[in-house]
């Protein structure tokens, strides 16, 4: 199985900075593309930023130039710098991680619990 983990949520001030962390785990031959979503109270699940295992990165609209997404293959860890944040910015961030368990394998999604990042004013 694969597991994996968020991490670097917190409290911050609006204008501040987060970095957070998405390491998966366990029976891993490849990992194809890592992705941040997020989702504030009351709404759905939406796609922040994306990368793919050639570092091609996608963002939505509404963080472009504030967030950077990046990766490491070695750790098979990814990350979320989020910058000038905003209220609007808080919720819940997941981590999906699309990976394949053996060569020539099926490629699967495997998401993370989430970590709470809340933006006060």
């Amino acid at each position: 199985q694969v597991q994996v983990v968020e991490s670097g949520g917190g409290l911050v001030q609006v204008g501040g900075s987060l970095r957070l962390s998405c390491a998966a785990s366990g029976n891993i031959f490849s990992i194809n593309s890592m992705g941040w979503y997020r989702q504030p109270p009351g709404k759905q699940r939406e796609l922040v930023a994306s990368i793919t295992s050639d570092g091609s990165t996608a963002y939505a609209d509404s963080v472009q130039g504030r967030f950077s997404i990046s990766r490491d293959n070695a750790k098979n860890t990814g990350y979320l710098q989020m910058s000038s944040l905003k209220p609007e910015d808080t919720a819940v961030y997941y981590c999906k991680t699309i990976a394949a368990r053996r060569p020539g394998g099926p490629a699967n999604a495997f998401w993370g619990l989430g970590t709470q990042v809340t933006v006060s004013a």
